[in-house]
């Protein structure tokens, strides 16, 4: 089985989704607070996730990427409401969920769960894996059709995993095993909505791939909705149908996946698909390398107007006074910038003959 990269990879779907609603997010904030060793007074806040609108279809996957610290797992977090808010409004399957209690919250989550980035933490090492696949109908109070066991054996299997493995440990698994564990956790309660935390960060390469083709796989079978995070952009580019690319916690540009990797608007983009390596010697010269120079700026402290200004070689004296709105300047395409890259034409590449 072969690993996806950004070569031979395309997008799973160019065309606007038109499945229902499932995640509606308008203005969302999250703040942490910074507080004194001293007094223990609140001296500061860490905007880690700043004014965010996005919406999730049926069986459509959105990708978050962005830099370690840009505020992508928080956003996730935030959306299934696993942290609370800050600002903003939640809506999951047609519902506000964002002043819920975390009781209130329960029945929620029968539309919406999680797969976590790290595939040994989010397991209990003391219970088994048909416990853990099982504790979802337990909270809900919910009596699976066959049996607990019986169901738990099938979502194994469905899985990739050995059913006779039922009372075996977490420890007794691989890493991408326990991956595999958590997704068929996450879809016992057949769930409309997932947010995958930078679910194959954590495995081996070469088992990457056999898990995005899982999730792909779930997906055309129970019309799920993905939000995808993760910093690999090879990876994003194989699996998501649009991605929203994330800077210092806002959204700089949302676009589907073959205009993203064609023809990047906002200069962030343009810079981190200039990092990509490019495998045939003969493509390398057609695209330029983009160094971005100075260091991230705090969330405790963003920069005034365009929080990418310090770094942006197209700044100007409006990025430092007014904040770019996220507005459409294209079909399907927004972009957070005063002067956003052109528009580029698909071009064809054909490699050399021997």
């Amino acid at each position: 089985m072969t690993t996806p990269n950004l070569t031979d990879a395309g997008p799973r779907s160019a065309s606007t989704p038109v499945g229902d609603v499932v995640l509606r997010v308008r203005g969302l904030q999250k703040y942490f607070p910074i507080q004194s060793s001293f007094l223990r007074r609140t001296i500061g806040q860490v905007k880690a996730v700043e004014n965010i609108d996005l919406d999730v279809h049926a069986g459509e996957t959105v990708g978050l990427v962005g830099e370690s610290g840009c505020g992508k797992s928080t956003t996730g977090r935030t959306m299934l409401r696993l942290l609370d808010p800050t600002g903003g409004t939640i809506e999951i399957d047609g519902r506000d969920v964002t002043k819920l209690s975390m009781r209130q919250m329960v029945p929620v989550r029968r539309s919406a769960q999680m797969i976590f980035q790290d595939p040994y933490s989010s397991l209990n090492p003391r219970h088994t894996i048909g416990k853990i696949i099982s504790s979802p109908w337990e909270v809900q109070g919910v009596n699976p059709e066959g049996g607990v066991k019986k169901s738990v054996q099938e979502l194994m299997a469905r899985v990739g995993l050995n059913p006779e493995h039922y009372n075996r440990f977490p420890a007794e698994f691989s890493g991408g095993q326990r991956q595999r564990i958590g997704i068929a956790r996450a879809l016992a309660l057949r769930p409309k909505l997932i947010v995958c935390d930078e679910p194959v960060s954590a495995l081996d390469v070469s088992i990457q791939a056999q898990v995005l083709n899982l999730l792909e796989d779930l997906q055309n079978e129970f019309n799920l909705a993905y939000v995808f995070i993760a910093h690999d952009l090879s990876v994003v580019r194989h699996i998501a149908d649009r991605i929203a690319v994330m800077y210092l916690g806002r959204v700089m540009e949302i676009t589907d996946s073959d205009s993203l990797y064609r023809s990047p608007r906002h200069p962030y983009t343009k810079a981190l698909l200039s990092a990509i390596p490019l495998p045939h010697p003969s493509m390398r010269g057609q695209r330029e390398r983009i160094v971005l120079t100075g260091d991230l700026p705090s969330p405790s402290n963003p920069p005034s107007g365009c929080v990418f200004r310090t770094r942006c070689w197209k700044a100007q004296e409006r990025c430092a006074t007014e904040i770019p709105p996220l507005s459409e300047i294209s079909p399907g395409t927004s972009v957070a910038c005063h002067f956003p890259e052109p528009a580029k034409e698909p071009v064809s590449f054909t490699p050399p003959q021997a």
